[in-house]
């Protein structure tokens, strides 16, 4: 008999949720949000400098040889949970977990030393260039041409949707090669490589339209070896992406639930209400369903078992549609107000909408799902 699973936090795990959802609520309050996500660049510099020299966000699960702090995945689960409550606006994501667990787990150890620092020190910007306008998330979507040999590569074509695609200094691209998927690593200010802002209905997280034309690139790991590294940072990404959800998650039953025993109604508090009553008691069961699905998944990281891959598109799934229907709900509680730009809740909602798309959605996890584990 297999003994039932306890997964609990350390003290450590959670001192560290604490210090970080105190700078959050102190940097990226609703009005500095709303301030910075209609800016083009969508971030405060100093504040992204201080995350990286003073509280080594950027650097925590990159080992201590390359200037990181050597941390587990779950560390790093509590941090983008904490992340997601406050939506913060800054590179996070893309550099972290895109950019640097594409770089841990490219088996390219000249690149980690490379670039790995340049990350955890905050440093780096960095992102990674995947998807096309195709808008797949799996191999057959890649398209773009690398031209070259040995480690000096041309690149040719667009990309689309890249996250913070606009600043980051380093571009990590999949592109194709005569033996298959290969990963690139090419500089910000390359020549040949246009770089174009995309209009976003969650203007909280910058998305981009990259065209290289004969874009100087370097092979990172094996020519081919491409989409081995990418299958797997596609499944981190998404354990992470998960835990951002369940921080939004969360603060939007917060909301309603705050909002629900403080607006009077017929002389008494609407939370009162059973309809009111059954809304929040089915978001709290799916908030705390989609923390036990990434939390698990997030160990599953953290262990880089074989676990993972259907634990990933399991989490991305349900935490997708989760955060989704909680931020659609908090609206409902909230009534009139919950539509106004001026309340919250509609930066929750279109945040929810834009996660459950990235990295591909529901559906697509759920078949990929179905395909890891048999059936």
């Amino acid at each position: 008999m297999i003994p039932p699973m306890n997964f609990a936090f350390s003290e450590e795990q959670e001192e560290l949720r604490k210090v970080v959802r105190d700078f959050l609520n102190a940097k990226s309050s609703e009005a500095t949000v709303r301030e910075l996500m209609e800016t083009d660049s969508g971030y405060d510099a100093a504040v992204w400098s201080q995350m990286g020299e003073q509280m080594g966000l950027q650097g925590l699960i990159i080992p201590e040889e390359f200037g990181g702090s050597g941390y587990s995945y779950v560390e790093l689960i509590v941090v983008l949970e904490e992340m997601g409550r406050r939506l913060l606006c800054a590179p996070y994501f893309a550099t972290v977990a895109l950019a640097a667990n594409t770089l841990l787990h490219s088996g390219d150890d000249a690149a980690k030393a490379e670039y790995l620092p340049g990350i955890a020190s905050g440093e780096t910007i960095a992102t990674l260039a995947f998807t096309e306008a195709n808008g797949k998330w799996d191999e057959s979507g890649i398209t773009l041409e690398a031209s070259g040999s040995g480690s000096d590569y041309t690149l040719t074509g667009e990309k689309m949707y890249v996250l913070d695609g606009t600043i980051a200094n380093l571009i990590l691209v999949a592109a194709k090669t005569a033996g298959g998927v290969s990963l690139f690593a090419v500089q910000g200010d390359a020549s040949g490589l246009t770089r174009e802002g995309l209009s976003t209905m969650d203007q909280t997280r910058k998305q981009a339209r990259l065209t290289f034309d004969a874009t100087p690139a370097k092979l990172i790991g094996t020519e081919g070896g491409g989409w081995a590294v990418l299958s797997q940072v596609l499944d981190l990404a998404a354990v992470a992406l998960a835990a951002e959800q369940v921080g939004g998650a969360q603060e939007c039953l917060e909301m309603a639930v705050q909002y629900a025993k403080d607006r009077v109604q017929f002389g008494r508090p609407i939370g009162s209400f059973q309809a009111i009553k059954h809304k929040c008691a089915d978001m709290l069961l799916e908030v705390e369903s989609a923390k036990s699905a990434a939390y698990y998944a997030g160990w599953c990281a953290s262990e880089l078992n074989d676990e993972l891959p259907s634990v990933a598109s399991l989490a991305k799934s349900y935490c997708s549609e989760a955060y989704f229907h909680t931020t659609a709900e908090n609206i409902q509680i909230h009534g009139g107000i919950g539509f106004t730009w001026e309340h919250p809740a509609h930066l929750y909602f279109k945040r929810a909408k834009s996660s459950e798309l990235f990295l591909g959605d529901p559906t697509y996890h759920r078949e990929l799902l179905a395909q890891r584990i048999g059936i």
